[in-house]
């Protein structure tokens, strides 16, 4: 649809837009085939709530929103049929009550008279009422009205009294719960219901792939989020009056003190859906408004811990394989929390175990049990901590290491102590990027000469979601986009950018309408080859120059490896840049 040069005019005489950003926008929106709005919001020169507010005072049409309560569907006047749902997301519009013969729709552009015609005769000759708003609050406010996504599992739950239907989320050794809730359910009065609800929403979350549930209560409403490959979407959530019930049945399988709101508790409980056995590790944390809870969903079954399905580039599998075949030395994996470094270990594991080798874990927690891997579970409230579980291996002849992660000094030197002694250790740290990890180990305390000799390798990872193979779809990217991702690649011979195809994210009913399916990793690998040895000795963690000798060596960066990725046609242009930063 070709861009509306009124809106472009609002903007500009509403001091939204300058002359010459309205100019650049229409270029983008033309060549791009997108509305100028999408145009606008794409070049950071507004927000999509700042066009919808201009929008509204040049044109006296009234503002809807999520914090107005206008965006808010009037329910039980069958908006449903009268709009379906496929044809609200397709033209982003949403009905919001009927009123004799007349119908309220929130939509983008009031002053698109043809959608409104087309409204007017898709529902049988109802005048139309126009109301602004922006499209990212449009669609948030479409999945809470028509469920998208399946959570109607939810919605059927919150509709009945009973647990009915609710038998097949089986809790797994929760015998003393069921006598509490019984007891609850007799006190209450809807101990059944609360059971039901909860149910229901571990149900949906693993249904929907979701890694983490947020339930969060705030003055006037509960809000239910569903962490899905990086994201949080909003889902239907609870009533109000059933918060308390909810936590309260979270706290007893998680075995927690349900009359401790006050201050932060952990607990862990299973459930078993669909014959497969999945763990949840749960967060709750007292707010002004209450208690907010979260559970961390570890599915077993979900996790594949294939090397060659992780996401390395050839080399890179080739570079952590030989690293991770080496009789002692240390090897590091950095990344943000939850960007999938424990799949990545497990994976380098279970690709070099062998009965002849003696492989130790210490972890905090263990989330997946491995066969061949003796694991141990930090637990610090009995002394059973990184360091001091990292002594006691050293006397149960190991070969192979596993330390969760390295967070202070005592716990990096006994690393250094192991791989000097001839073992091999893997671990984790936080830092931002692969060679910053040498810069973190002396910062803790390890002298350069001991680094430089024990360090095998360093590598660093981030999680891309990958474009949904049902509607992903050919677009042309900006010229400096193409250019940039064929030259940052660094393949060897370059690609021609005139063969090349990339691919957007569209949204589809198989990808709840998000565009992407799954996530995949994207690494830099550091092998310590002589050069860099000799750097980290004399230099210590100069970057620097750390960069310049792994440059010299061929090495590659994270956003390298997502631009071989977007070039292979699993992940989008604007994914590999929303997770990497510019050298």
């Amino acid at each position: 649809m070709p861009p509306k040069l009124e809106i472009a005019e609002i903007l500009v005489s509403s001091a939204v837009l300058t002359a010459q950003q309205k100019e650049k926008a229409l270029q983008v929106a033309a060549v791009s085939k997108c509305s100028f709005s999408e145009a606008v919001v794409k070049l950071g020169f507004a927000t999509d709530e700042a066009i919808a507010i201009a929008i509204s005072k040049q044109l006296g049409v009234p503002y809807a929103s999520r914090e107005n309560k206008i965006l808010k569907v009037e329910r039980g006047q069958n908006l449903e049929q009268i709009v379906p749902e496929a044809y609200a997301r397709d033209h982003c519009v949403l009905p919001l009550f009927l009123d004799d013969n007349v119908l309220a729709v929130a939509m983008t552009n009031p002053e698109d008279m043809v959608l409104s015609e087309n409204i007017k005769l898709l529902t049988g000759g109802l005048e139309i009422q126009p109301f602004v708003a922006s499209r990212a609050q449009i669609l948030k406010a479409i999945d809470d009205f028509y469920q998208a996504g399946g959570s109607t599992i939810i919605k059927d739950t919150m509709a009945k009294t009973a647990v009915q239907g609710a038998s097949d989320v089986e809790v797994v050794d929760a015998a003393e719960s069921r006598v509490d809730l019984d007891q609850m359910a007799q006190s209450s009065g809807q101990g059944a219901q609360i059971i039901a609800l909860v149910n229901a929403i571990l149900k949906q979350a693993i249904t929907e792939r979701c890694s983490d549930i947020h339930l969060e209560n705030y003055d006037e409403r509960v809000v239910l989020r569903f962490r899905i490959d990086g994201v949080l979407y909003e889902r239907m959530a609870p009533m109000k009056k059933d918060f308390l019930g909810i936590v309260s049945r979270i706290k007893i399988l998680s075995k927690l003190d349900i009359a401790e709101r006050r201050l932060p508790q952990d607990g862990t409980f299973a459930v078993k859906v669909q014959n497969r056995s999945i763990d949840l590790r749960v967060s709750i944390c007292p707010t002004v408004f209450g208690e907010k809870v979260v559970m961390r969903i570890l599915d077993k079954g979900a996790v594949e811990l294939d090397i060659d399905k992780i996401g390395f580039e050839p080399r890179q599998k080739q570079d952590f394989l030989a690293a991770a075949r080496l009789p002692h030395g240390l090897i590091f994996l950095t990344g943000p929390t939850g960007s999938g470094k424990t799949t990545t270990l497990y994976s380098v594991l279970s690709a070099i175990k062998t009965p002849e080798l003696n492989f130790m874990t210490i972890e905090d927690p263990v989330e997946i049990k491995l066969e061949g891997l003796n694991q141990v579970q930090v637990r610090a409230n009995i002394g059973l901590t990184f360091a001091s579980a990292l002594r006691s291996f050293l006397r149960q002849d190991p070969d192979v290491i596993l330390v969760g992660e390295v967070r202070d000094q005592e716990t990096s030197q006994t690393c250094l102590r192991a791989a000097l002694t001839g073992h091999l250790v893997l671990s984790t740290l936080h830092t931002n990027d692969a060679l910053s990890a040498v810069v973190r180990l002396i910062d803790l305390g390890i002298e350069p000469f001991l680094l430089s000799n024990s360090l095998a390798l360093v590598a660093a990872q981030r999680l891309v979601r990958k474009l949904c193979p049902h509607c992903k779809k050919p677009h042309k990217p900006e010229l400096k986009d193409v250019d940039m991702c064929v030259k940052e690649s660094l393949l060897d011979p370059a690609p021609d950018p005139a063969k090349l195809v990339f691919y957007e994210a569209r949204g589809c009913d198989k990808c709840a309408h998000t565009g992407y399916a799954g996530r995949i990793a994207i690494y830099e690998i550091f092998r310590i080859v002589p050069e860099m040895r000799d750097v980290i000795y004399k230099y210590g963690g100069d970057l620097g120059r750390l960069r310049e000798a792994a440059n010299r060596s061929g090495m590659w960066s994270l956003r390298s490896s997502g631009w071989r990725k977007v070039l292979a046609g699993v992940t989008s242009i604007a994914e590999v840049l929303s997770v990497t930063i510019e050298e």
